[in-house]
């Protein structure tokens, strides 16, 4: 690979529904390790970055990145677009991967397919992800872009959910962008079926349940693997069921032309 690509994770203690959900223990490391420990298990050569705030609450991810050797980026607390930029620039990226913090079960070989794609044929696409229209478990969030599509996209992007969410501003303006998708190659759709993120205390006790049935056995466990334990027990299935299918898009489908309401679970519970 010729090209410098740069994983950017995006990580804060201020989250509102589950605050300091990145550093909650699973088999005696943060999440956060674990997940960056899942990143570094792709074939692909890539740089990894942990992209937090300057606030002072965000001190111990600083601290968490230098246990685990991994490069931190501290920037603004609110606008993740111009974070992600700065911590891409500052390790001098060419092509930019976003990881979000809340996927610990994210399958590194889910992050070599979208990488193929793009690297299959570089001058084909600024931007490549799995997500539009996504048809893997939640919480196997991949997107890809090039420095100049994200440099584009932080110099025009002016929106709140854009600043927030750092890439709708790409894939909402295909006409201004080269934009590729991979999709699950069983022909399956789990978006809104399955759920691998965290962003409630019942997501960090399935998390923490399938770590505790699958890395024992096999440190690199696959999306598959996650799959059949749940074929094989259901229970852990429901341990975080009622929130499958709730993404931050609920809050947004007024804003986002490319996002219809069979894409999120506007009511739960």
């Amino acid at each position: 690979m010729a090209e410098n690509a740069v994983i950017v994770v995006q990580a804060r203690m201020s989250s509102s529904r589950l605050p300091g959900k990145v550093m909650l223990p699973i088999l005696g490391k943060s999440l956060l390790a674990r997940m960056i420990e899942r990143l570094q298990m792709i074939t692909h050569k890539a740089q990894i970055v942990i992209a937090t705030s300057e606030d002072k609450t965000d001190d111990v991810i600083e601290q968490e990145a230098s246990k685990i050797n991994i490069t931190c980026y501290r920037g603004n607390l609110n606008n993740l677009l111009d974070r992600h930029y700065q911590a891409a620039k500052q390790l001098g990226a060419k092509v930019v991967l976003k990881i979000p913090s809340d996927c610990p079960l994210i399958d590194p070989r889910i992050i070599d397919k979208v990488l193929d794609c793009y690297f299959d044929d570089p001058a084909r696409h600024d931007y490549v992800s799995n997500l539009h229209p996504a048809t893997f478990p939640d919480g196997n969030d991949v997107e890809i872009m090039t420095m100049d599509c994200l440099e584009r996209t932080w110099k025009e992007a002016s929106r709140p959910l854009e600043l927030e969410h750092s890439t709708p501003y790409i894939w909402e303006n295909p006409e201004k962008f080269r934009i590729g998708n991979v999709t699950w190659e069983t022909g399956k759709d789990y978006s809104m079926s399955h759920r691998f993120t965290i962003d409630y205390e019942a997501d960090y006790l399935f998390i923490k349940r399938v770590y505790e049935e699958l890395y024992p056995i096999k440190k690199d466990f696959s999306c598959e693997d996650i799959l059949n334990l749940l074929e094989k027990k259901p229970e852990i299935y429901h341990i975080n069921a009622k929130y499958v299918g709730v993404n931050w898009y609920r809050n947004h489908l007024d804003e986002l032309k490319t996002i219809s309401s069979e894409q999120t679970k506007v009511t739960f519970g």
